[in-house]
């Protein structure tokens, strides 16, 4: 079993033992401070516990891609346990994996469950869904952690996981249900760290790539125009960095906004990809787009982008300067359907 945990990268040991203390630690202490009756170590608590899943789920995405170890089963066993962390363990380390190499593989966003057509057929819903989005409230992304439970009885596909989603849910009901009865506050908060989870990693993915959004998950025979083309995947995709005067803030999400480096060689460490960002092009990328320009149409679109599938006919980046780039929501590897 030790041999499951050979580094992909031994050189880069002290990164990957680094990160996954700082998940541990920050989890942990987090979660404590979710339970304090002081406020300040509350707003402590909810900064620790929403920043190590916000880690957590990103590093699952590099174990997804085998970038953590160099074995299949290393990267599902700490991939199983981020996923409990991140609270997307309904849906199965497996299935994300599936679909984001699908993602990588075909060139676009392939999906099994459509909530657009979903949210036509139950306009109160919609309503909903719109009045809390125009709130700031992640809804979309709700919904679709909430079809994570509900996907054994919904999508065909999941049928045979009804047993382990309901045992799931039980295990993890059960949890969420004991910290709701010994402190409410606790339980709220834990909700609020859950809210900007969501809302952070809508927000890298929401103008990563200029990809169609497809329904064909399921669909071992479908065709893909791109699939691939490696010139039409640097051309549809986009590195949203946090910022470009100061690096580091792009630990903050693992790097994950060097996203055209990551397409370029997706079994690349976290570490590694500013350097291959750098070696990709000389001085700023074409693909670069600027934080302050996405946060604008981020916050303009939040309305409109429920129904979007894909940014449209513009050029991204003049798009985006402009603030009419509306995104798409609901593309999260962490929603494995």
């Amino acid at each position: 079993m030790l041999k499951d945990f050979t580094l992909r990268d031994p050189a880069g040991a002290k990164y990957t033992a680094a990160v996954l203390i700082y998940i541990a630690c920050a989890y942990t202490v987090g979660w404590i401070a979710l339970f304090s009756p002081v406020l300040a170590i509350n707003l402590l608590g909810v900064v620790l516990c929403t920043h190590s899943m916000i880690i957590a789920a990103y590093l699952l995405h590099d174990c997804g891609h085998s970038a953590v170890f160099l074995s299949a089963a290393g990267n599902a066993r700490l991939g199983h346990v981020l996923n409990w962390i991140t609270g997307s363990c309904y849906g199965r380390y497996e299935d994300i994996r599936h679909k984001h190499m699908r993602h990588h593989i075909d060139n676009c966003d392939p999906v099994s469950w459509d909530y657009r057509s979903f949210l036509k057929r139950h306009p109160l819903i919609e309503g909903t869904v719109k009045g809390a989005e125009w709130a700031y409230i992640p809804a979309v992304e709700i919904l679709m952690h909430t079809m994570l439970v509900l996907a054994p009885w919904v999508i065909e596909s999941k049928r045979q996981q009804r047993a382990r989603t309901l045992a799931i849910t039980c295990i993890r009901g059960g949890l969420l249900l004991a910290v709701l009865l010994v402190n409410a506050k606790a339980f709220a908060l834990y909700v609020l760290c859950q809210l900007l989870l969501l809302t952070v990693l809508r927000f890298m993915d929401c103008y990563q790539h200029n990809y169609e959004v497809v329904f064909t998950l399921d669909d071992e025979n479908a065709e893909f125009p791109h699939r691939g083309d490696a010139v039409f995947e640097q051309s549809n995709t986009y590195s949203n960095l946090l910022s470009h005067r100061y690096p580091w803030l792009n630990l903050l999400v693992l790097n994950f906004c060097y996203h055209n480096a990551h397409h370029q060689k997706p079994t690349l460490a976290w570490y590694r990809l500013p350097e291959l960002d750098a070696s990709m092009h000389a001085g700023q990328s074409p693909q670069a787009l600027y934080f302050a320009d996405q946060v604008r149409s981020f916050h303009k679109h939040r309305v409109a982008r429920i129904h979007a599938e894909e940014y449209g006919a513009d050029e991204v980046r003049s798009s985006l300067r402009a603030g009419n780039a509306v995104g798409v929501d609901a593309l999260s590897f962490l929603t494995a359907f």
